[in-house]
């Protein structure tokens, strides 16, 4: 999962604002519309679909369409993702060899 570095910048991209952090906010109660995200984020139409492009994109939010709505939940598959990998990245590993400094 580490080496694949494009696709996992998508998944902390999404976490990068605080648009889509509050619209990860207001999913932690359940799926929502996107009529009712309007409402709560104060953002234009245009805009929250750019946002939850971006969400969906990085397999951290689901959307499925219901008629000429489309409701959006946290998915639970892409937020473990996103935890394993912010784990793997930060985890130090002391086994590797350290590439030496130019100094040494």
């Amino acid at each position: 999962m580490p080496n694949n570095h494009k696709e996992n910048a998508k998944i902390f991209k999404a976490f990068c604002d605080e648009t889509r952090l509050m619209v990860l906010s207001l999913l932690q109660s359940g799926e929502k519309c996107a009529c009712v995200l309007l409402e709560q984020v104060n953002v234009g139409q245009p805009t929250l679909s750019h946002h939850m492009r971006i969400l969906v994109d990085s397999g951290v939010v689901s959307a499925r369409k219901q008629g000429k709505w489309t409701h959006y939940s946290i998915s639970k598959s892409g937020s473990a993702k996103a935890k394993e990998l912010l784990d793997l990245l930060t985890t130090v590993n002391e086994s590797e060899n350290e590439i030496g400094c130019c100094n040494e």
